[in-house]
Protein backbone atom coordinates (compact mmCIF):
# COMPACT_ATOMS: atom_id res chain seq x y z
CA UNK A 1 0.00 0.00 0.00
CA UNK A 2 1.44 3.43 -0.93
CA UNK A 3 2.78 5.50 1.91
CA UNK A 4 4.11 9.04 2.16
CA UNK A 5 7.69 10.17 1.69
CA UNK A 6 7.98 13.39 3.71
CA UNK A 7 10.87 15.39 2.28
CA UNK A 8 12.85 17.59 4.63
CA UNK A 9 15.99 18.33 2.63
CA UNK A 10 17.85 16.20 5.17
CA UNK A 11 18.75 12.52 5.52
CA UNK A 12 17.28 11.31 2.23
CA UNK A 13 19.01 8.05 1.30
CA UNK A 14 19.11 5.76 -1.69
CA UNK A 15 17.51 3.05 0.42
CA UNK A 16 14.57 5.32 1.28
CA UNK A 17 14.18 6.36 -2.35
CA UNK A 18 14.22 2.73 -3.43
CA UNK A 19 11.47 1.88 -0.95
CA UNK A 20 9.40 4.89 -2.04
CA UNK A 21 9.68 3.89 -5.69
CA UNK A 22 8.80 0.26 -5.00
CA UNK A 23 5.74 1.19 -2.94
CA UNK A 24 4.79 4.14 -5.16
CA UNK A 25 4.79 6.41 -2.11
CA UNK A 26 3.39 9.90 -2.49
CA UNK A 27 5.50 12.97 -1.78
CA UNK A 28 4.85 15.56 0.91
CA UNK A 29 6.84 18.28 2.63
CA UNK A 30 7.99 17.74 6.19
CA UNK A 31 6.63 20.47 8.55
CA UNK A 32 10.10 21.75 9.42
CA UNK A 33 10.92 22.14 5.74
CA UNK A 34 7.79 24.19 5.13
CA UNK A 35 8.78 26.58 7.93
CA UNK A 36 12.24 27.07 6.44
CA UNK A 37 10.80 27.61 2.96
CA UNK A 38 8.43 30.31 4.19
CA UNK A 39 11.17 32.03 6.20
CA UNK A 40 13.55 32.16 3.22
CA UNK A 41 10.77 33.51 0.99
CA UNK A 42 10.03 36.28 3.49
CA UNK A 43 13.67 37.38 3.22
CA UNK A 44 13.49 37.49 -0.57
CA UNK A 45 10.27 39.50 -0.45
CA UNK A 46 11.98 42.10 1.75
CA UNK A 47 14.75 42.49 -0.82
CA UNK A 48 12.42 42.85 -3.78
CA UNK A 49 12.56 46.66 -3.83
CA UNK A 50 15.95 47.04 -2.13
CA UNK A 51 18.05 49.73 -3.88
CA UNK A 52 21.05 47.43 -3.55
CA UNK A 53 21.51 44.79 -6.28
CA UNK A 54 20.86 41.18 -5.26
CA UNK A 55 21.76 38.56 -7.85
CA UNK A 56 18.80 36.63 -9.14
CA UNK A 57 16.33 38.79 -7.24
CA UNK A 58 16.59 42.17 -8.93
CA UNK A 59 19.40 41.63 -11.47
CA UNK A 60 19.99 39.75 -14.70
CA UNK A 61 21.77 36.43 -14.89
CA UNK A 62 25.18 35.14 -15.91
CA UNK A 63 27.13 37.82 -17.77
CA UNK A 64 24.11 40.12 -17.20
CA UNK A 65 24.44 39.84 -13.40
CA UNK A 66 25.46 43.49 -13.13
CA UNK A 67 22.39 44.71 -14.99
CA UNK A 68 19.63 45.95 -12.66
CA UNK A 69 16.05 44.96 -13.50
CA UNK A 70 13.17 47.31 -12.55
CA UNK A 71 10.69 45.97 -9.98
CA UNK A 72 7.87 46.06 -12.52
CA UNK A 73 9.76 43.60 -14.78
CA UNK A 74 10.88 41.04 -12.20
CA UNK A 75 8.07 38.58 -12.88
CA UNK A 76 8.68 38.83 -16.63
CA UNK A 77 12.37 38.26 -15.93
CA UNK A 78 11.59 34.94 -14.24
CA UNK A 79 9.42 33.78 -17.13
CA UNK A 80 12.07 34.80 -19.66
CA UNK A 81 14.68 32.90 -17.68
CA UNK A 82 12.74 29.64 -18.02
CA UNK A 83 11.89 30.23 -21.68
CA UNK A 84 15.43 31.13 -22.71
CA UNK A 85 17.01 28.19 -20.93
CA UNK A 86 14.63 25.51 -22.25
CA UNK A 87 16.89 24.62 -25.18
CA UNK A 88 17.40 20.92 -24.51
CA UNK A 89 17.94 18.57 -27.43
CA UNK A 90 18.54 14.87 -27.99
CA UNK A 91 16.55 11.92 -26.70
CA UNK A 92 13.84 12.32 -24.10
CA UNK A 93 14.82 11.57 -20.52
CA UNK A 94 13.27 8.26 -19.37
CA UNK A 95 10.16 8.60 -17.21
CA UNK A 96 11.76 6.93 -14.19
CA UNK A 97 14.52 9.56 -14.16
CA UNK A 98 12.09 12.47 -14.58
CA UNK A 99 10.28 11.20 -11.48
CA UNK A 100 13.56 11.30 -9.61
CA UNK A 101 14.29 14.81 -10.90
CA UNK A 102 10.98 16.01 -9.47
CA UNK A 103 11.59 14.23 -6.16
CA UNK A 104 15.13 15.55 -5.81
CA UNK A 105 14.18 19.10 -6.81
CA UNK A 106 11.53 19.12 -4.08
CA UNK A 107 14.06 17.80 -1.58
CA UNK A 108 16.62 20.41 -2.66
CA UNK A 109 14.10 23.22 -2.23
CA UNK A 110 13.08 21.71 1.12
CA UNK A 111 16.53 22.62 2.46
CA UNK A 112 14.96 26.07 2.69
CA UNK A 113 17.67 28.26 1.18
CA UNK A 114 16.21 28.97 -2.26
CA UNK A 115 13.63 31.65 -1.50
CA UNK A 116 10.81 30.10 -3.51
CA UNK A 117 7.18 30.12 -2.43
CA UNK A 118 5.49 26.94 -1.14
CA UNK A 119 3.04 26.99 -4.06
CA UNK A 120 5.87 26.28 -6.54
CA UNK A 121 6.92 23.22 -4.55
CA UNK A 122 3.31 22.15 -4.22
CA UNK A 123 2.99 22.07 -8.02
CA UNK A 124 6.08 19.87 -8.34
CA UNK A 125 4.68 17.52 -5.69
CA UNK A 126 1.33 17.43 -7.51
CA UNK A 127 3.11 16.50 -10.75
CA UNK A 128 4.97 13.64 -9.04
CA UNK A 129 1.96 12.29 -7.19
CA UNK A 130 -0.24 12.38 -10.30
CA UNK A 131 2.55 10.88 -12.44
CA UNK A 132 2.25 13.90 -14.73
CA UNK A 133 5.77 14.03 -16.11
CA UNK A 134 7.27 16.97 -18.00
CA UNK A 135 9.01 16.15 -21.28
CA UNK A 136 12.74 16.72 -20.71
CA UNK A 137 15.67 16.21 -23.07
CA UNK A 138 19.01 14.59 -22.32
CA UNK A 139 21.39 17.13 -23.86
CA UNK A 140 22.06 20.79 -23.20
CA UNK A 141 23.45 20.97 -19.65
CA UNK A 142 27.11 21.82 -18.99
CA UNK A 143 26.75 20.64 -15.40
CA UNK A 144 27.98 23.87 -13.86
CA UNK A 145 25.37 26.63 -13.51
CA UNK A 146 23.08 23.88 -12.44
CA UNK A 147 21.43 21.58 -14.97
CA UNK A 148 19.90 24.62 -16.62
CA UNK A 149 18.40 23.24 -19.83
CA UNK A 150 16.87 19.99 -18.48
CA UNK A 151 15.55 21.69 -15.35
CA UNK A 152 14.05 24.49 -17.45
CA UNK A 153 12.13 21.88 -19.46
CA UNK A 154 11.07 20.20 -16.22
CA UNK A 155 9.52 23.41 -14.86
CA UNK A 156 8.04 24.79 -18.10
CA UNK A 157 4.68 23.18 -17.20
CA UNK A 158 4.48 25.40 -14.10
CA UNK A 159 3.93 28.22 -16.60
CA UNK A 160 1.51 26.17 -18.69
CA UNK A 161 4.20 25.67 -21.34
CA UNK A 162 5.93 22.65 -22.82
CA UNK A 163 4.55 19.12 -22.87
CA UNK A 164 3.84 16.43 -20.32
CA UNK A 165 3.14 12.71 -20.35
CA UNK A 166 -0.03 11.98 -18.40
CA UNK A 167 -2.03 8.77 -18.27
CA UNK A 168 0.00 7.29 -21.09
CA UNK A 169 -0.49 10.21 -23.43
CA UNK A 170 1.80 13.08 -24.39
CA UNK A 171 -0.15 16.33 -24.07
CA UNK A 172 0.36 20.08 -23.91
CA UNK A 173 1.22 21.07 -20.34
CA UNK A 174 -1.65 23.56 -20.24
CA UNK A 175 -4.12 20.75 -20.89
CA UNK A 176 -2.60 18.57 -18.16
CA UNK A 177 -2.75 21.46 -15.69
CA UNK A 178 -6.47 21.80 -16.38
CA UNK A 179 -6.98 18.06 -15.77
CA UNK A 180 -5.13 18.42 -12.45
CA UNK A 181 -7.23 21.42 -11.49
CA UNK A 182 -4.24 23.77 -11.62
CA UNK A 183 -3.66 27.13 -13.27
CA UNK A 184 -0.37 28.30 -14.79
CA UNK A 185 1.81 30.10 -12.26
CA UNK A 186 3.35 33.52 -12.46
CA UNK A 187 6.80 33.15 -10.95
CA UNK A 188 7.97 35.67 -8.41
CA UNK A 189 11.45 37.06 -7.88
CA UNK A 190 14.17 34.44 -7.46
CA UNK A 191 11.80 31.55 -8.20
CA UNK A 192 12.90 30.89 -11.77
CA UNK A 193 16.52 30.82 -10.70
CA UNK A 194 15.74 28.59 -7.72
CA UNK A 195 14.02 26.12 -10.02
CA UNK A 196 16.70 25.76 -12.71
CA UNK A 197 19.84 26.19 -10.59
CA UNK A 198 20.69 22.84 -9.10
CA UNK A 199 22.14 19.44 -9.95
CA UNK A 200 18.94 17.40 -9.94
CA UNK A 201 19.40 16.13 -13.53
CA UNK A 202 22.84 14.71 -12.76
CA UNK A 203 21.74 13.53 -9.33
CA UNK A 204 18.66 11.75 -10.69
CA UNK A 205 20.80 9.79 -13.14
CA UNK A 206 23.22 9.03 -10.32
CA UNK A 207 20.46 7.73 -8.03
CA UNK A 208 18.83 5.70 -10.80
CA UNK A 209 22.11 4.11 -11.88
CA UNK A 210 23.25 3.36 -8.33
CA UNK A 211 19.98 1.55 -7.64
CA UNK A 212 20.53 -0.61 -10.71
CA UNK A 213 24.21 -1.15 -9.95
CA UNK A 214 23.33 -2.46 -6.47
CA UNK A 215 21.61 -5.34 -8.26
CA UNK A 216 24.47 -5.69 -10.75
CA UNK A 217 27.18 -6.17 -8.14
CA UNK A 218 25.28 -9.14 -6.70
CA UNK A 219 24.40 -10.46 -10.16
CA UNK A 220 28.04 -10.30 -11.24
CA UNK A 221 29.06 -12.45 -8.26
CA UNK A 222 26.32 -14.95 -9.09
CA UNK A 223 27.35 -15.07 -12.76
CA UNK A 224 31.00 -15.58 -11.81
CA UNK A 225 30.14 -18.40 -9.42
CA UNK A 226 27.97 -20.08 -12.05
CA UNK A 227 30.73 -19.83 -14.64
CA UNK A 228 33.28 -21.17 -12.14
CA UNK A 229 31.14 -24.28 -11.67
CA UNK A 230 30.53 -24.70 -15.42
CA UNK A 231 34.28 -24.34 -16.08
CA UNK A 232 35.13 -26.63 -13.14
CA UNK A 233 37.38 -24.03 -11.60
CA UNK A 234 38.77 -23.82 -8.09
CA UNK A 235 37.19 -22.19 -5.05
CA UNK A 236 40.54 -22.01 -3.24
CA UNK A 237 41.18 -18.37 -4.26
CA UNK A 238 38.11 -17.36 -2.24
CA UNK A 239 39.54 -18.60 1.07
CA UNK A 240 38.87 -15.91 3.68
CA UNK A 241 42.50 -15.93 4.79
CA UNK A 242 43.65 -14.64 1.42
CA UNK A 243 41.33 -11.66 1.65
CA UNK A 244 42.09 -10.95 5.29
CA UNK A 245 45.69 -10.53 4.14
CA UNK A 246 44.54 -7.67 1.86
CA UNK A 247 41.53 -6.41 3.76
CA UNK A 248 39.70 -4.19 1.28
CA UNK A 249 36.08 -4.54 2.37
CA UNK A 250 34.71 -4.94 -1.14
CA UNK A 251 37.13 -7.77 -1.85
CA UNK A 252 36.22 -9.52 1.40
CA UNK A 253 32.51 -9.16 0.69
CA UNK A 254 32.77 -10.66 -2.79
CA UNK A 255 34.84 -13.60 -1.54
CA UNK A 256 32.22 -14.22 1.14
CA UNK A 257 29.45 -14.12 -1.49
CA UNK A 258 31.28 -16.63 -3.66
CA UNK A 259 31.82 -19.00 -0.76
CA UNK A 260 28.11 -18.80 0.08
CA UNK A 261 27.01 -19.37 -3.52
CA UNK A 262 29.36 -22.36 -3.97
CA UNK A 263 28.51 -24.01 -0.64
CA UNK A 264 27.36 -27.61 -1.11
CA UNK A 265 28.84 -27.99 -4.60
CA UNK A 266 29.44 -31.56 -5.78
CA UNK A 267 31.01 -30.36 -9.03
CA UNK A 268 34.03 -28.70 -7.43
CA UNK A 269 35.18 -31.76 -5.39
CA UNK A 270 34.72 -33.99 -8.45
CA UNK A 271 37.92 -32.69 -10.03
CA UNK A 272 39.97 -31.98 -6.91
CA UNK A 273 43.00 -33.91 -8.19
CA UNK A 274 42.90 -32.87 -11.85
CA UNK A 275 45.90 -31.42 -13.66
CA UNK A 276 44.75 -27.80 -13.40
CA UNK A 277 47.02 -25.67 -11.23
CA UNK A 278 45.46 -22.21 -11.48
CA UNK A 279 42.41 -20.69 -13.10
CA UNK A 280 42.58 -17.66 -15.41
CA UNK A 281 42.38 -14.27 -13.73
CA UNK A 282 38.76 -13.83 -14.80
CA UNK A 283 37.90 -16.59 -12.29
CA UNK A 284 40.73 -16.42 -9.77
CA UNK A 285 40.64 -12.63 -9.32
CA UNK A 286 36.87 -12.13 -9.12
CA UNK A 287 37.04 -10.86 -5.48
CA UNK A 288 39.78 -8.40 -6.34
CA UNK A 289 38.03 -7.01 -9.44
CA UNK A 290 34.40 -7.13 -8.31
CA UNK A 291 35.52 -5.91 -4.88
CA UNK A 292 37.25 -2.86 -6.36
CA UNK A 293 34.02 -2.04 -8.20
CA UNK A 294 32.21 -2.10 -4.86
CA UNK A 295 34.66 0.42 -3.41
CA UNK A 296 33.89 2.79 -6.27
CA UNK A 297 30.15 2.25 -5.80
CA UNK A 298 30.44 3.05 -2.08
CA UNK A 299 32.28 6.28 -2.86
CA UNK A 300 29.69 7.31 -5.47
CA UNK A 301 26.83 6.54 -3.09
CA UNK A 302 28.38 8.77 -0.44
CA UNK A 303 28.79 11.66 -2.91
CA UNK A 304 25.28 11.30 -4.32
CA UNK A 305 23.60 11.05 -0.92
CA UNK A 306 25.41 14.19 0.21
CA UNK A 307 24.39 15.99 -2.98
CA UNK A 308 20.69 15.16 -2.83
CA UNK A 309 20.46 16.65 0.67
CA UNK A 310 22.25 19.85 -0.29
CA UNK A 311 21.33 23.37 -1.36
CA UNK A 312 22.68 23.55 -4.93
CA UNK A 313 20.96 26.81 -5.80
CA UNK A 314 22.49 30.28 -6.20
CA UNK A 315 22.33 32.67 -4.46
CA UNK A 316 21.56 31.04 -1.12
CA UNK A 317 19.20 32.66 1.37
CA UNK A 318 20.42 32.24 4.96
CA UNK A 319 18.25 32.37 8.06
CA UNK A 320 19.90 35.56 9.34
CA UNK A 321 18.83 37.42 6.20
CA UNK A 322 22.09 37.18 4.26
CA UNK A 323 21.76 36.37 0.56
CA UNK A 324 25.13 35.18 -0.71
CA UNK A 325 26.11 34.29 -4.26
CA UNK A 326 28.38 31.26 -4.62
CA UNK A 327 28.87 28.17 -6.75
CA UNK A 328 27.06 25.23 -5.15
CA UNK A 329 25.46 24.51 -8.52
CA UNK A 330 28.82 23.39 -9.94
CA UNK A 331 28.60 19.69 -10.68
CA UNK A 332 32.25 18.74 -10.20
CA UNK A 333 31.69 16.39 -7.22
CA UNK A 334 29.06 14.48 -9.18
CA UNK A 335 30.99 14.60 -12.45
CA UNK A 336 34.04 12.94 -10.89
CA UNK A 337 31.98 10.37 -9.00
CA UNK A 338 29.82 9.41 -11.99
CA UNK A 339 32.84 9.14 -14.29
CA UNK A 340 34.58 6.93 -11.73
CA UNK A 341 31.41 4.87 -11.38
CA UNK A 342 31.22 4.38 -15.16
CA UNK A 343 34.83 3.15 -15.25
CA UNK A 344 34.23 0.76 -12.36
CA UNK A 345 30.88 -0.58 -13.58
CA UNK A 346 32.30 -1.18 -17.06
CA UNK A 347 34.82 -3.57 -15.48
CA UNK A 348 32.02 -5.92 -14.44
CA UNK A 349 31.27 -6.44 -18.13
CA UNK A 350 34.93 -6.56 -19.12
CA UNK A 351 35.76 -9.47 -16.82
CA UNK A 352 32.40 -11.14 -17.53
CA UNK A 353 33.11 -11.20 -21.27
CA UNK A 354 36.45 -12.92 -20.58
CA UNK A 355 34.65 -15.61 -18.61
CA UNK A 356 32.21 -16.10 -21.49
CA UNK A 357 35.09 -16.48 -23.92
CA UNK A 358 36.79 -18.99 -21.60
CA UNK A 359 33.62 -21.08 -21.36
CA UNK A 360 33.44 -21.45 -25.14
CA UNK A 361 36.69 -23.48 -25.13
CA UNK A 362 34.84 -26.29 -23.38
CA UNK A 363 36.25 -28.70 -20.82
CA UNK A 364 37.38 -32.33 -21.07
CA UNK A 365 38.15 -33.19 -17.44
CA UNK A 366 37.06 -36.71 -16.46
CA UNK A 367 33.98 -38.47 -17.79
CA UNK A 368 31.78 -35.35 -18.01
CA UNK A 369 32.66 -33.12 -20.93
CA UNK A 370 31.56 -29.57 -21.71
CA UNK A 371 31.82 -29.28 -25.51
CA UNK A 372 33.43 -26.43 -27.38
CA UNK A 373 31.01 -23.56 -28.06
CA UNK A 374 28.72 -25.18 -25.46
CA UNK A 375 26.97 -27.36 -28.05
CA UNK A 376 27.64 -30.92 -29.23
CA UNK A 377 26.81 -30.74 -32.92
CA UNK A 378 28.96 -27.77 -33.98
CA UNK A 379 29.90 -27.16 -37.56
CA UNK A 380 26.28 -27.49 -38.50
CA UNK A 381 25.59 -25.24 -35.48
CA UNK A 382 27.57 -22.19 -34.39
CA UNK A 383 26.66 -22.78 -30.76
CA UNK A 384 27.25 -19.87 -28.39
CA UNK A 385 30.00 -18.33 -30.49
CA UNK A 386 28.05 -15.24 -31.51
CA UNK A 387 26.56 -14.19 -28.14
CA UNK A 388 30.20 -13.68 -27.13
CA UNK A 389 30.57 -11.32 -30.11
CA UNK A 390 27.72 -9.24 -28.75
CA UNK A 391 29.29 -9.17 -25.31
CA UNK A 392 32.61 -8.09 -26.84
CA UNK A 393 30.90 -5.31 -28.79
CA UNK A 394 29.24 -3.96 -25.64
CA UNK A 395 32.49 -4.12 -23.68
CA UNK A 396 34.24 -2.18 -26.43
CA UNK A 397 31.47 0.42 -26.48
CA UNK A 398 31.82 0.79 -22.72
CA UNK A 399 35.47 1.70 -23.18
CA UNK A 400 34.29 4.78 -25.09
CA UNK A 401 31.65 5.62 -22.47
CA UNK A 402 34.21 5.20 -19.69
CA UNK A 403 36.26 8.13 -20.96
CA UNK A 404 35.73 10.80 -18.29
CA UNK A 405 33.57 13.72 -19.37
CA UNK A 406 34.80 15.70 -16.37
CA UNK A 407 38.22 16.32 -17.94
CA UNK A 408 36.59 18.70 -20.42
CA UNK A 409 35.38 22.28 -20.01
CA UNK A 410 34.11 24.88 -22.50
CA UNK A 411 33.55 28.46 -21.28
CA UNK A 412 30.05 29.92 -21.62
CA UNK A 413 28.11 33.10 -20.80
CA UNK A 414 30.79 35.24 -22.47
CA UNK A 415 33.39 33.93 -20.05
CA UNK A 416 31.45 34.51 -16.83
CA UNK A 417 30.97 30.76 -16.56
CA UNK A 418 34.51 29.94 -17.59
CA UNK A 419 34.84 26.45 -16.09
CA UNK A 420 32.14 23.79 -16.23
CA UNK A 421 31.96 20.17 -15.05
CA UNK A 422 30.24 18.44 -18.00
CA UNK A 423 28.72 16.23 -15.31
CA UNK A 424 25.51 15.87 -17.28
CA UNK A 425 27.46 13.91 -19.89
CA UNK A 426 29.03 11.83 -17.10
CA UNK A 427 25.49 11.06 -15.97
CA UNK A 428 23.89 10.10 -19.28
CA UNK A 429 26.78 7.92 -20.46
CA UNK A 430 26.82 6.13 -17.10
CA UNK A 431 23.31 4.88 -17.83
CA UNK A 432 24.51 3.47 -21.15
CA UNK A 433 27.31 1.64 -19.35
CA UNK A 434 24.84 0.19 -16.85
CA UNK A 435 22.56 -1.08 -19.63
CA UNK A 436 25.49 -2.69 -21.45
CA UNK A 437 26.76 -4.39 -18.28
CA UNK A 438 23.30 -5.78 -17.56
CA UNK A 439 23.27 -7.32 -21.04
CA UNK A 440 26.77 -8.81 -20.82
CA UNK A 441 25.97 -10.42 -17.45
CA UNK A 442 22.74 -11.78 -18.94
CA UNK A 443 24.75 -13.39 -21.75
CA UNK A 444 27.19 -14.90 -19.25
CA UNK A 445 24.33 -16.41 -17.25
CA UNK A 446 22.79 -17.82 -20.41
CA UNK A 447 26.14 -19.41 -21.38
CA UNK A 448 27.06 -20.71 -17.93
CA UNK A 449 23.62 -22.31 -17.53
CA UNK A 450 24.20 -24.09 -20.84
CA UNK A 451 27.58 -25.29 -19.62
CA UNK A 452 26.20 -26.59 -16.32
CA UNK A 453 23.74 -28.83 -18.19
CA UNK A 454 26.62 -31.00 -19.37
CA UNK A 455 27.81 -31.51 -15.78
CA UNK A 456 24.49 -32.59 -14.33
CA UNK A 457 23.49 -34.75 -12.50
CA UNK A 458 26.40 -33.46 -10.41
CA UNK A 459 25.04 -30.47 -8.54
CA UNK A 460 26.61 -27.05 -8.25
CA UNK A 461 26.55 -24.99 -5.05
CA UNK A 462 23.12 -24.24 -3.63
CA UNK A 463 23.17 -20.60 -4.70
CA UNK A 464 24.43 -21.48 -8.17
CA UNK A 465 21.80 -24.21 -8.63
CA UNK A 466 19.09 -21.72 -7.63
CA UNK A 467 20.37 -19.23 -10.20
CA UNK A 468 20.54 -22.02 -12.81
CA UNK A 469 16.94 -22.99 -12.06
CA UNK A 470 15.82 -19.37 -12.39
CA UNK A 471 17.44 -19.20 -15.83
CA UNK A 472 15.98 -22.53 -16.92
CA UNK A 473 12.47 -21.47 -15.97
CA UNK A 474 12.58 -18.94 -18.81
CA UNK A 475 15.32 -20.19 -21.16
CA UNK A 476 15.47 -23.89 -22.18
CA UNK A 477 18.63 -25.83 -22.95
CA UNK A 478 19.80 -25.27 -26.54
CA UNK A 479 20.25 -28.53 -28.47
CA UNK A 480 20.86 -26.59 -31.69
CA UNK A 481 21.10 -23.05 -32.99
CA UNK A 482 18.02 -20.91 -32.53
CA UNK A 483 17.16 -17.23 -32.29
CA UNK A 484 19.52 -16.43 -29.42
CA UNK A 485 18.47 -12.77 -29.54
CA UNK A 486 15.25 -13.80 -27.82
CA UNK A 487 17.17 -15.71 -25.15
CA UNK A 488 19.42 -12.70 -24.50
CA UNK A 489 16.41 -10.44 -24.06
CA UNK A 490 14.77 -12.96 -21.72
CA UNK A 491 17.94 -13.27 -19.65
CA UNK A 492 18.26 -9.49 -19.56
CA UNK A 493 14.75 -9.13 -18.19
CA UNK A 494 15.55 -11.77 -15.57
CA UNK A 495 18.61 -9.78 -14.47
CA UNK A 496 16.83 -6.41 -14.43
CA UNK A 497 13.84 -7.78 -12.53
CA UNK A 498 16.20 -8.75 -9.67
CA UNK A 499 14.49 -12.15 -9.59
CA UNK A 500 17.75 -13.93 -10.33
CA UNK A 501 19.53 -12.35 -7.36
CA UNK A 502 16.52 -13.05 -5.15
CA UNK A 503 16.49 -16.72 -6.14
CA UNK A 504 20.19 -17.13 -5.38
CA UNK A 505 19.80 -15.40 -2.01
CA UNK A 506 16.93 -17.64 -0.98
CA UNK A 507 19.24 -20.61 -1.40
CA UNK A 508 22.60 -19.19 -0.32
CA UNK A 509 21.56 -16.58 2.21
CA UNK A 510 21.77 -12.81 2.02
CA UNK A 511 24.50 -11.61 -0.32
CA UNK A 512 26.50 -8.53 0.55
Amino acid sequence: MPGVLALSGQNLTLARIRTALQHRDRLALAPGALRRIRASRAIVDRLHDDPEPHYGINTGFGILAHQRVPSADIEKLQENLILSHAVGVGDEVPAEIIRLMLLLKVNGLAVGMSGVTPRVIDYLIRFYNADALPVVFTKGSLGASGDLAPLAHMVLPLLGLGEMTYRGKRQPAKVVLQKLGLKPLTLKSKEGLGLINGTQFMSAYGVHCLLRIANLTKTADIAAATTLEAARGSAAPFDARIHDARPHQGQRDVARNLRALLRGSRILPSHAHCGKVQDPYSLRCVPQVHGAVRLAVAHARQVVETEINSATDNPLVFANGDVISGGNFHGEPLAFALDYLAIATAELASISERRIYMLLHGDTIGDLKVPRLLMKDTGLNSGFMIPQYTAAALVSENKVFAHPASVDSIPSSLGQEDHVSMGSISATKLLEVVKNVETVLAIELMCSAQGLEFLHPLKAGRGVEAAFTAVRRVIPFAQADRLFHDDVQTALELVRSEKLAAAAERAAGKLL
